[in-house]
């Protein structure tokens, strides 16, 4: 699969962020096993397909967790929810041993990171893995899913340069 180059006259980065701003994203964070197993806090997480179920996420080749998720077959994707802030801090923290910082965990097949009390998870095989501009794009098929803390948790979401709970009102 071929991308075509960004025409020259695109818009700029600066004014590109500021429009990215105005769209609220759901926050995931993605683990992949390794050595060392990592995480990331991600608001690429899509849908792509229900017939075969495809999900994909991104990732720029020269985030610290990119080596992982370039050699992982296996990756799990958490759902977090609105009182899930601190968790999401802990995955976007550059520089630290994520997993140890979190500590609420263990391994799961192919010793992918399964994070504990999360909203919604699924372990997912990675099928496809596409270059596109300073990221990749990391197509996965769900192998197992979960969720259960309820019909009224809702999750936690990225809205204009922060992190946001979702209201009824």
């Amino acid at each position: 699969m071929t991308l075509q180059t960004v025409p020259t006259d695109a818009v700029d980065a600066d004014l590109f962020r500021q429009v990215l701003r105005r769209h609220a994203a759901a926050v995931v964070v993605i683990t992949a096993p390794g050595e060392p197993a990592t995480g990331f806090t991600a608001t690429s997480f899509t849908s792509v397909s229900l017939d075969p179920p495809l999900v994909s996420f991104c990732l720029a080749e020269t985030a610290s967790a990119w080596p992982a998720v370039a050699a992982a077959d296996t990756v799990a994707v958490h759902v977090l929810g609105q009182e899930q802030e601190r968790v999401a801090r802990t995955f976007a923290t550059s520089g630290i041993d994520r997993l140890a910082a979190h500590g609420a965990w263990q391994p799961g097949p192919d010793g992918v990171p399964l994070l504990d009390g999360v909203l919604a998870r699924l372990v997912c095989r990675v099928v496809d893995r596409v270059r596109a501009g300073d990221h990749t794009i990391v197509l996965a098929s769900p192998l197992t899913g979960e969720h259960g803390l309820g019909e009224a948790e809702t999750p936690l979401v990225y809205h204009s340069g922060r992190y946001v709970a979702l209201s009824d009102e």
